[in-house]
């Protein structure tokens, strides 16, 4: 068996594929892209979402897992300093073999600390894929911080041209708002919190429960931000909205008090 860059497994373990930092762009004030390179069949798997192994800053030599057949990850035994996250990739495009993933600064976890020293070639570990779990539909909701903008991004992109519906978008201010390809009948409703702390604010559950679900339509939402929100918002989208497991997906893209994930 072999994994996407044509290692093959030996004693039932891979090595990690490692891609390396070509550029670095300030998308937003607290918003860095990390443009990675790497084999073009890497790049394609590398997403949407993407489980993403972060060394220490300033390490040349990371002590990287390895990986099962099965797609577990193995450690190394004693300390190691790589940090396990999980991302969307904003960009893939295996033909340039290359992968832009947004990092979100206002965190003090390793990622954060890791993207804002990022200069070309530092390295990145992948370990593992994952879709968004979105599905196409005529009416679309989705609710989202900047953490999961990349999220939204990708699957705005995707949707059909004949997609309705609203994007409520939490960031901090104008400034924080990025440009979105969209279908002309899904409307972008960015919110900005001010001097509000990330994780404080209210407006997208606010924003959610102020919204009258649509009639008769084929709706499906998803919802990335702060734990307590998606909690709250999914709560309600089971409730009130009465979607079903099949026409939502809420995810907790990260926790107040904890390092964000992204």
């Amino acid at each position: 068996m072999t994994s996407p860059d044509g290692a093959v497994f030996t004693d039932g373990l891979r090595p990690v594929d490692v891609l390396t930092v070509v550029a670095v762009t300030d998308v937003t004030p607290s918003v860095r892209r990390v443009t990675l390179s790497g084999d073009a069949a890497v790049v394609a798997a590398a997403g949407p979402t993407v489980n993403l192994l972060v060394p220490r800053v300033d390490d040349p030599d990371p002590r990287w897992p390895r990986i099962q057949r099965d797609g577990r990850i193995v450690w190394p035994e004693g300390g190691h300093g790589v940090a396990l996250r999980s991302y969307t990739a904003r960009r893939q495009d295996p033909a340039a073999g290359e992968v832009d993933i947004d990092f979100v600064l206002h965190g003090d976890g390793p990622a954060a600390a890791w993207a804002g020293a990022a200069r070309p070639g530092a390295l990145l570990g992948i370990a593992g894929a994952a879709s968004l779990a979105e599905r196409p539909a005529r009416w679309l909701l989705l609710a989202a911080d900047e953490t999961a903008l990349p999220a939204v991004s990708r699957i705005l992109a995707a949707a059909p041209p004949q997609t309705a519906g609203v994007a409520y978008l939490e960031v901090a201010g104008p400034a924080e708002e990025q440009e979105l390809a969209a279908p002309a009948g899904v409307e972008l409703r960015w919110l900005h919190r001010g001097p509000t702390p990330p994780g404080k604010s209210t407006l997208l559950v606010d924003a959610v429960a102020a919204l009258d679900p649509p009639q008769d339509e084929d709706v499906f939402a998803w919802v990335g931000a702060e734990s307590a929100a998606v909690r709250a918002i999914r709560a309600d989208l089971r409730g009130r909205w009465g979607l079903g497991r099949a026409q939502h997906h809420a995810i907790g893209y990260w926790r107040l008090g904890r390092a964000m994930g992204g």
